[in-house]
């Protein structure tokens, strides 16, 4: 999985430390969190998946190969939100917004 401007950040623990801490700066726990990703369109079981049995957003590409995938959960805590995403970069070529 890739984020926008940080291309090899599931490869770098300091840096999951340090956007753990910016959530914790930014965000009153519990709080609703948005998720959102970009996932090949034979990767959206997969991500679909990240998300257990909550409910997510998915659009269509103008050409179709392309998913987007955006969840609203509840989240206790920025480790809950990191979870979230470290699932998720376990999915081949999947980008986080």
């Amino acid at each position: 999985m890739q984020f926008i401007n940080q291309p090899d950040a599931e490869n770098d623990e300091a840096w999951w430390d340090r956007f753990e801490e910016l959530l914790d700066d930014q965000n009153d726990w519990p709080t609703q969190y948005t998720f959102k990703f970009i996932a090949p369109s034979a990767r959206l079981d997969d991500l679909k998946a990240v998300f257990d049995d909550h409910p997510v957003r998915v659009r269509e590409s103008s050409k179709g190969n392309y998913k987007s995938v955006t969840a609203h959960l509840r989240m206790s805590s920025s480790e809950e939100v990191v979870e979230i995403y470290e699932r998720a970069s376990g999915i081949e070529d999947v980008i986080a917004l």
